[in-house]
């Protein structure tokens, strides 16, 4: 066991955070020297404590080792070598071994659709960036074994998501060592991806409303690695694609910039989000691609900012080993493709080390960023979402009426179950979901409750628009076999505020309910519900964060709904709501959504917001004598 030495903060080179070139290369050792208790005896697998994923534990051995040996390769290669023999001979004996189908310490042979195309394209990734000092080293023999166990790639099929750069990279690897290849898969596979760009940078990973940091550490991350092989590929053809993928991240990381608190704090959203630091990477390979909007010292400080937010909060523990979780081990944060060797796709997050110490990345000062000077609001249309921020309390919010990751296609009449990742309303840096499987969501949903307790989710999301600081969208709400019922619902985003108007279809006798965020701590957060004349509710955890719910049109009653053991943010969560009473006609509510480290007195919301309702039109007077009219009724139940 070793502990995390990191060198002084530096604030003359990096004024914000301290960190420079230095704490990576110490944080990245300190990851690779404590995994080495962890390996086998031939190096070739890692075999971690934690539950063990679906692919099974050689599958999970043969991922710690492919993901840490991305993170050694990255740091082998930003310094060519020096200093790093113990990290290139542990790391090249474990290739030899593990590629030799003879060796006890053999990895699984690649199967179509098997979790080990995952880590082969990360071997590939790593022994294209050390070639000269891993795979140059390797005898003819070793060579031809890991040729052939990278070949079960050609000719065989992938998942159709983010899987397709799995087999791109690999094979190009295979392309530039004189290996056997198939270049339709290579062509194939960056085909594919141009189905799913939707514009302004944004792919979906895969065909739906797949938005979530995929986008970033995959459809992004690959092509531009694969870019880096076909450039020591004789005679491959790759500048046209390259010219592609590199004003497209320039595109995408304007919206992706404001993914992260000016305390480093990324977004707790859609899936796989134990790779952590993995982050920071779309930023790295803006820099390494030479095309981002950011300057080099904007680079270095929201990925600096990102790892030294998940170092301040325990990361990795005390063994040096990043669990399955968030900050701590939370297993419902992971997924069932999930294993111990997981997080180390934190890797990705390390892609800036390839560049070497004279980049301007490094050696520049280290910039602002725009929410250090000013609250910021960006509306993102490809996804269907708004993202706002506070530069007080460092809290980033996403409204979210664009992605769900619910599958294209269902059988007539049925729904999809929702993903809390993905299905809620609003998701923000510094609070997160509660995460039960067994009892309905309740926080950031608009749900119809029926008198037994059953609750509506939110499945497919309808977008109706993005546009400035208004996003629309409705889904169809179910009360087991009843339904449906159409829950439309317009977010105006205002001062940091979130202001829901709803119109809600629905049985007579159901109640509807209203929810905010979910704020958790180690101790339990303080709460209030208001049953005065303004209905209102709120929570506030230890750290001084506050959730709050107030009603501005329709809402009869608030209330807290508490948990224990659901939340990745800590232990006890408390999310404020909101009900009505549903007569069965169609309901127009409208509340307002507060997430903040204000000390503010939530009723005071309702006493500067002024609502009208006419039919179905919501006109809002805010502070100060701005307003905005809101049109519901555009949802279909026929479509």
């Amino acid at each position: 066991m070793t502990r995390l030495i990191l060198p002084d903060t530096d604030r003359e080179l990096s004024r914000q955070t301290g960190w420079t070139r230095a704490h990576w290369e110490a944080l990245a050792d300190h990851l690779l020297d404590s995994l080495v208790p962890y390996f086998s005896p031939g190096m070739s697998l890692v075999e971690l404590p934690g539950r063990p994923s679906r692919s099974g534990t050689a599958s999970d051995a043969l991922e710690g080792f492919a993901r840490s040996f991305m993170l050694a390769a990255f740091r082998i290669a930003g310094v060519q070598g020096k200093g790093c023999e113990r990290l290139i001979e542990r790391y090249a004996r474990g290739v030899a071994n593990g590629a030799n189908p003879d060796h006890p310490e053999a990895w699984l042979r690649l199967t179509p659709r098997s979790q080990q195309m995952v880590e082969a394209a990360a071997i590939a990734v790593s022994l294209h960036e050390t070639r000269e000092w891993i795979w140059d080293r390797l005898d003819a023999k070793a060579q031809q074994h890991v040729a052939d166990w990278l070949g079960g790639f050609n000719g065989s099929t992938t998942h159709d998501n983010n899987w397709r750069l799995f087999q791109v990279v690999s094979e190009q690897f295979l392309a530039s060592v004189g290996a056997p290849y198939k270049q339709e898969d290579i062509d194939g596979g960056l085909d594919r991806i141009e189905d799913w760009y939707v514009g302004n940078g944004w792919y979906s990973d895969g065909d739906g409303q797949n938005f979530d940091n995929y986008i970033g550490w995959a459809m992004h991350l690959y092509p531009g690695l694969w870019a880096r092989m076909a450039a020591a590929t004789p005679g491959a053809q790759y500048e046209d694609r390259l010219k592609v993928y590199k004003e497209r991240i320039n595109l995408f990381l304007q919206d992706a910039s404001y993914f992260v608190g000016n305390d480093g704090a990324p977004l707790y959203q859609g899936r796989s989000l134990t790779y952590r630091m993995a982050a920071a990477a779309p930023y790295w390979m803006g820099a390494l691609l030479d095309s981002t909007p950011l300057t080099p010292g904007e680079t270095r400080r929201l990925c600096s900012g990102i790892a030294r937010h998940f170092v301040q909060h325990g990361v990795p523990d005390e063994r040096g080993v990043l669990t399955l979780g968030w900050y701590d081990t939370f297993l419902p944060t992971t997924q069932q493709y999930s294993g111990p060797g997981s997080p180390y796709w934190a890797s990705k997050g390390f892609v800036g080390l390839i560049l070497p110490p004279e980049h301007p990345v490094w050696s520049d000062p280290e910039d602002s960023i725009p929410l250090d000077d000013a609250d910021q609001q960006k509306a993102m249309p490809e996804p269907g979402w708004i993202v706002h921020a506070s530069r007080h309390d460092q809290v980033v919010q996403l409204v979210n009426h664009g992605a769900d990751h619910a599958p294209v296609a269902e059988p007539a009449g049925v729904e999809p179950a929702g993903d809390p990742h993905y299905n809620r309303l609003a998701y923000a840096n510094h609070a997160g979901p509660d995460l039960s499987d067994h009892e309905p969501g309740i926080d950031n949903l608009i749900s119809l409750v029926s008198p037994d307790g059953t609750a509506s989710g939110r499945g497919r999301i309808r977008r109706l628009g993005v546009d400035g600081r208004t996003a629309s969208s409705w889904h169809k709400a179910w009360l087991g076999d009843e339904g449906p019922w159409a829950i439309e619902v317009a977010s105006l985003v205002w001062n940091g505020w979130e202001i829901r108007c709803a119109l809600v279809e629905g049985p007579e006798g159901a109640v509807v309910r209203s929810a905010g965020f979910a704020v958790a701590g180690d101790s339990l957060p303080e709460a209030t519900a208001s049953p005065k004349e303004v209905h209102a509710a709120s929570a506030r955890n230890t750290d001084g964060l506050l959730s709050a719910v107030v009603g501005l049109y329709g809402y009869e009653q608030a209330g807290v709904h508490r948990a224990v053991g659901v939340n990745p943010f800590g232990v006890h969560s408390a999310t404020p709501y909101l009900t009505a009473a549903h007569h069965g006609e169609p309901l127009v509510l409208v509340n307002a959504v507060v997430l903040t480290r204000d000390a503010l007195r939530v009723e005071a919301i309702a006493e500067g917001i002024d609502v009208d309702v006419q039919g179905t039109t919501v006109r809002i007077g805010l502070p100060g004598g701005d307003s905005e009219v809101v049109e519901l009724g555009q949802s279909r139940l026929t479509e």
